[in-house]
């Protein structure tokens, strides 16, 4: 009976059984499965936001880095420089954006890899954790996207619970683990080498100087 109960409850039926009546899994009538098929769509349409607001940024860098390199050549110094410190904050954030993108797409693939019930309490821990940093690091530039984040992190977590009650494990909030704080630091490698790739390096006033 208990494994009939943690199919049902895991993939879902039409009517509840005993167990879940007992335990009460049935107040939200989602089953796991299901919540977590709806995480990953929430997941693949920040994931496309976040491109097309980094596409955006990179566009806007693309002019601002073109008035710095005028400026220098007119020998505005004054003007290149607050050309070039508007081209240092958009970095910052874009940056920031690309280490979220590149973590959620990770995120989304561990999501994938949860096809048991029993993978939920080993594939979730990590992933609520890495949902709620970058919900607080992006919240200054894309505070909407950071409240999704924060509703996405919450409900992921509502099913460790859940699956915590149903089981007797009695699991609690997620918290921060190493393998939480590795995918964050690869996805930042990751965005580092991207930044190279997409942002040219401002060139110095010197260089120019010595091409005219």
């Amino acid at each position: 009976m208990l494994g009939k109960d943690f199919q049902r409850y895991w993939a879902g039926s039409d009517e509840p059984s005993l167990g879940e009546r007992v335990r009460g899994a049935f107040k939200n009538k989602e089953p796991l499965k299901y919540r977590l098929v709806h995480a990953q769509y929430k997941l693949k349409t920040m994931i496309g936001r976040l491109e097309t607001q980094i596409s955006r940024m990179q566009e806007r860098d693309r002019v601002l880095f073109e008035r710095v390199v005028e400026a220098q050549m007119s020998k505005d110094s004054q003007r290149a420089s607050i050309y070039a410190n508007e081209v240092a904050e958009l970095r910052k954030m874009s940056k920031q954006l690309l280490v979220t993108q590149i973590a959620l797409e990770q995120v989304q693939l561990r999501l994938e890899t949860i096809g048991e019930f029993a993978d939920v309490f080993v594939g979730l821990g990590p992933v609520v954790s890495v949902i709620n940093e970058l919900k607080n690091s992006i919240r200054g530039m894309m505070p909407e996207l950071s409240l999704e984040l924060s509703e996405l992190g919450e409900g992921l977590n509502d099913v460790v619970l859940s699956a915590g009650e149903f089981t007797g494990s009695g699991y609690g909030y997620a918290v921060s683990s190493p393998e939480a704080r590795q995918i964050l630091s690869e996805a930042t490698v990751i965005a580092e080498q991207r930044m190279k790739e997409k942002f040219p390096e401002l060139p110095h006033s010197s260089t120019l100087t010595s091409k005219q």
